[in-house]
């Protein structure tokens, strides 16, 4: 039983107390921290997934619901709330659990159960070896966390987090810690995110890593140019290490020639 790493995010002290509580008195769980607003969990959770964000849903500023649509792929939500009527949304983006406030030890131990049985369904079908799913994966369905088909990305720029449609990207390129994420526009937006972490939240039927310090849009490429793609007067090599990986994916969404060499 491997151990399973958690985070508690809720803007009233008592509770988070007690969500620390639950976690360090329960065998196979880590806790990794505590935050008191959904902003702040975001900010870690982009340098640190974790497995299981216990989260409450009505926040101030980002609340438990728009921060579950923004997390990185292998961060399951369970939400906390003294709301019943946030459960349908919950269900919406397919949280592992949902638990009405005040919360037992006894129901939060039957949350973590449902946590073991959909990390342990993880390793034995695909992505057990920790390798990051799509954003899009929930339980028992491969498309169920965002919905049939992620729309955006939110990316965190001075002081402030930006909603991006997936749909406008062209390419993303790597500078350290920063990523300067290039729309069709001719715009840019530069987010303080290691290219890796990008890479990890973006649909990988869509975007793909082509080279050390560049991801491309799929759907977007246009132009191929003696092994390098093309986006204006941008070239970007192709990495021999993923060529049959981005043609077989650009095969998917346009008919290519016979010959690719």
């Amino acid at each position: 039983m491997r151990t399973l790493t958690c985070m508690v995010v809720d803007d009233e002290p008592l509770a988070v107390r007690l969500m620390e509580s639950y976690v360090n008195k329960t065998p196979g769980l880590e806790l990794k921290g505590s935050f008191g607003s959904g902003a702040m969990a975001f900010e870690a959770l982009v340098e640190c997934p974790v497995d299981i964000l216990l989260c409450d849903i009505q926040m101030p500023g980002l609340s438990g619901m728009e921060l579950s649509r923004m997390l990185p792929p292998r961060t399951k939500v369970i939400f906390t709330t003294a709301f019943s009527d946030y459960a349908l949304e919950g269900f919406k983006v397919s949280a592992l659990d949902y638990l009405l406030k005040p919360i037992s030890y006894t129901d939060f131990l039957s949350s973590i159960r449902k946590a073991r049985e959909w990390f342990g369904r993880e390793g034995e079908g695909g992505s057990g070896d920790g390798a990051p799913m799509s954003s899009s994966d929930g339980p028992g369905n491969e498309s169920s966390l965002q919905g049939p088909r992620k729309k955006s990305i939110f990316l965190k720029t001075e002081y402030r987090l930006q909603q991006v449609s997936l749909d406008d990207i062209l390419y993303i390129e790597g500078m350290g810690d920063y990523v300067k994420v290039c729309l069709q526009d001719g715009s840019q937006v530069v987010s303080l995110c290691t290219l890796k972490a990008m890479g990890e939240q973006l649909p990988k039927d869509r975007f793909l890593r082509i080279s050390k310090s560049y991801i491309v849009g799929i759907e977007k490429v246009t132009t191929l140019e003696r092994g390098r793609v093309v986006f204006g007067d941008v070239r970007i090599p192709l990495s021999e290490q993923v060529k049959d990986e981005f043609f077989s994916l650009l095969s998917k969404s346009s008919l290519l020639p016979g010959d690719q060499g």
